[in-house]
């Protein structure tokens, strides 16, 4: 990727990353992390690394951008990109979404909603040349600007106290044949000395060019390499027994890290997307961390038993680097086993286009319109629709113009260690006046506590079947289905696909006691549905919703009592075949 941004734009970055460095005041650090045994530690003892990955910002997978099935990986999204406006106006493109992906701002952010750690998904070809385009064989010329964008994000996760960990996701070559996550479209790491070696040499220079630095957390030095050795035909190493060669690799990457560098942590990663350590073992050196994924499973100790076993035998620490593209519920529950187990963790990913991320990139209709041509479902946009199109949304990247989802940090964090529930909005009803709350914002909380749903994560892995948690995949990552919604007094979201014995809860603040009437907004699906509301745990007749498919019709409940201070009130769907948009409390 963006070998014209590069050099167009070394200049630029270097000035940008001087102004940041020396803007900022010098941070005490805490020692660099390393091993202890199995633990993670600096100066002042354990860390656990509670991290998110900048996935989709310096390497694009397609799923990212709503993609899947359009394009293989960020080549070709680029290739389809320069077909509809030019590569004039691509590395505009490109210069700008890089530009715009990561700012100081956001890690700030990060840092505020407690995130200790980033790890950085590097593409290669910002620090080097492809081996096909060296004016010299064999020799390696190194890009300043990748350099220098790392040193920017390192300078701003000084500034937050925030580890950042160097992750080589783009191999030159390609490190498998899941060709969207290393952007190859011929995979050549595996049969190529040269782009052996040349990765090498690129983790040499990276530790040469970081060995002081304190807030680098360490090297994460291959991402998910997936490839059969000994079985062209096992195309993901799923059945690799040996590994001889990843092994090898790994070896000859920690022993030029050494030559320059002796204090940070390098991390290895099994075959198979992370997970197959068949042959990896035993350790070679003694600052050391395992890592693995983990994906669409369940939740419990069998999942990760074999990585357990591993840190017991040969005494390292585990670092669960990469997960997530689950529901809140899924979330939860992973990072609750982690911690129990002591296992440090990374989240997948930071910002997208689409669902279950912690800032939601919007779309435009100028980039729907490119979207439906690749697809063939539309006609081809002008040259002047799709430049507007791709530079909006590379405007759309920063962290201002982003939707940030309370409640995917909220499953993060807070529902780790509690099970209490809390508003989605401070909510308070006044005197005299109405309360409209959106049927999406229910309470934030785990399923059980805060709502209750059937189908709350995907476990396919361990099933074989597909989970969905929301079925409708917009607005919140939890187990309740959400679409959007012609409600025009509404959000624009709306329940649905509702069960019989589920509920929501939605918490507000009174001002004073007495009654009031609740009406609630429904449309029927299929017939007429039932539901009854608790209130602070009384419980009201049952009520029969509209069986209008057509119309919104309001469902009055009268003279509902509500108490000084704060107030919960449950909808329990008795049977289902409608949707919900809003509720109103009037006094």
């Amino acid at each position: 990727m963006i070998k014209n941004i590069i050099f167009k734009y070394t200049r630029w970055c270097l000035l940008f990353s001087m102004c940041i460095i020396f803007s900022i005041s010098p941070i005490q650090a805490k020692g660099f992390l390393r091993t202890d045994g199995t633990k993670i530690v600096n100066d002042n003892g354990e860390v656990l690394l509670r991290g998110i990955g900048l996935g989709g910002w310096v390497l694009q997978e397609p799923y990212m951008l709503q993609l899947s099935g359009v394009a293989k990986n960020q080549t070709d999204i680029r290739r389809r990109i320069s077909d509809l406006i030019g590569e004039e106006k691509t590395s505009e493109f490109y210069a700008a979404w890089i530009r715009n992906g990561v700012q100081k701002a956001d890690i700030d952010s990060l840092a505020k909603w407690g995130f200790n750690s980033i790890r950085l998904p590097m593409h290669y070809n910002l620090y080097t040349l492809p081996i096909e385009k060296e004016p010299k064989k064999n020799e390696n010329t190194w890009l300043e600007s990748g350099f220098f964008l790392t040193d920017s994000i390192l300078s701003w996760c000084k500034a937050n106290e925030i580890y950042l960990i160097l992750d080589l996701h783009a191999a030159p070559g390609g490190q498998g044949n899941d060709l969207a996550i290393s952007d190859a479209s011929d995979v050549k790491l595996w049969n190529s000395a040269q782009n052996k070696t040349k990765t090498v040499a690129l983790w040499r220079k990276l530790a040469e060019r970081y060995k002081d630095e304190e807030w680098i957390g360490g090297y994460d030095i291959l991402n998910e390499p997936n490839w059969g050795f000994q079985d062209s035909e096992d195309m993901n190493g799923n059945k690799e027994q040996l590994n001889a060669p990843l092994r090898q690799l790994y070896v000859d990457i920690t022993k030029a890290i050494r030559e320059v560098d002796q204090k940070h942590f390098v991390v290895i990663s099994g075959n198979a997307w992370g997970n197959n350590y068949n042959g990896i073992f035993p350790l070679w050196d003694d600052n050391m961390v395992i890592s693995f994924h983990k994906y669409w499973n369940h939740n419990d100790d069998q999942s990760i038993a074999k990585f357990l076993e591993y840190r017991k035998q040969y005494n390292a620490p585990l670092w669960m680097s990469e997960s997530g593209e689950n529901s809140n519920t899924w979330h939860t529950n992973a990072i609750k086993l982690f911690e129990y187990n002591d296992i440090g963790w990374c989240w997948w990913t930071y910002k997208k286009m689409g669902f279950n991320c912690v800032m939601e990139i919007p779309t435009n209709p100028e980039y729907e319109k490119i979207k439906a041509y690749w697809k063939g479902e539309g006609t081809r946009p002008s040259e002047d629709e799709a430049y507007k199109g791709v530079m909006q949304l590379a405007n759309y990247y920063k962290v201002e113009n982003t939707l940030f989802k309370r409640d995917f940090t909220d499953a993060l964090f807070r529902q780790v260690k509690t099970t209490a529930t809390k508003p989605f909005y401070n909510y308070l009803l006044k005197e005299r006046t109405s309360l409209v709350i959106n049927a999406s914002d229910f309470d934030l909380g785990r399923n059980g506590y805060a709502y209750f749903d059937k189908d709350t994560a995907d476990y396919r892995v361990s099933t074989g079947v597909k989970g969905y948690g929301n079925k409708g995949r917009v607005y919140r990552n939890d187990g309740v289905d959400i679409m959007p919604s012609d409600d025009a007094l509404s959000n624009g979201y709306c329940i649905f696909s509702i069960e019989p014995d589920e509920w929501v809860q939605y918490t507000i603040s009174v001002r004073k006691q007495g009654n009031c009437k609740i009406n609630i907004s429904t449309k029927a699906v299929d017939g007429a549905g039932m539901l009854y509301l608790t209130v602070n745990g009384r419980k009201t007749q049952l009520f029969k919703t509209s069986d209008s498919t057509t119309d919104w019709n309001v469902l009055e409940v009268k003279n509902v009592n509500l108490k000084k201070g704060i107030n919960t009130i449950k909808v329990h769907f008795v049977n289902g075949g409608f949707k919900m948009s809003k509720i109103e409390i009037k006094r």
